[in-house]
């Protein structure tokens, strides 16, 4: 699905801005064209996040007046639960060198990020990667020494 949004741009000590008018959050670039392709990044994953978690989906208002001193900035994304990067559990646990059952684990302990889309349940490919590159060590963690 289509969502548009309207956001206000600004520059603050040497960084810009974008914040949107319907809903909390926003992001940051080094310069104008940094911060547009940010807060596009920002609104896919802000809408795909509502889709996977059935949130509501602010209505969308144009024309608001900037109260930074900013300019407008309306951008279009094409975001929803099909969009996500996502993969079964079979292929998370391949991808992370673990048993099917440990993925279980994972996921009731909330380290990986599910979603149910197609009458099936997926876990997010950003929930797997972000698990590898944290690179737990294999094995339990060692009890600390009480000096």
């Amino acid at each position: 699905m289509l969502y548009v949004y309207e956001f206000e741009v600004f520059e603050d000590d040497g960084l810009f801005l974008a914040f949107p008018y319907d809903m909390d959050g926003g992001t940051q670039g080094a310069n104008f064209r940094e911060v547009c392709e940010m807060t596009a990044d920002w609104l896919q994953a802000e809408m795909e996040h509502r889709a996977m978690h059935d949130q509501v989906f602010p209505e969308p208002t144009f024309g608001n007046k900037p109260e930074h001193g900013g300019q407008n900035l309306v951008v279009a994304v094409n975001a929803g639960k099909d969009t996500v990067p996502r993969m079964t559990s079979a292929a998370a646990a391949r991808e992370l060198g673990i048993t099917p059952g440990r993925v279980s684990q994972m996921v009731k302990a909330g380290l990986l990020e599910t979603f149910d889309y197609e009458g099936r349940t997926w876990i997010t490919r950003h929930s797997v990667e972000a698990r590898k590159a944290e690179s737990p060590k294999a094995g339990r963690p060692k009890k600390a020494i009480l000096a």
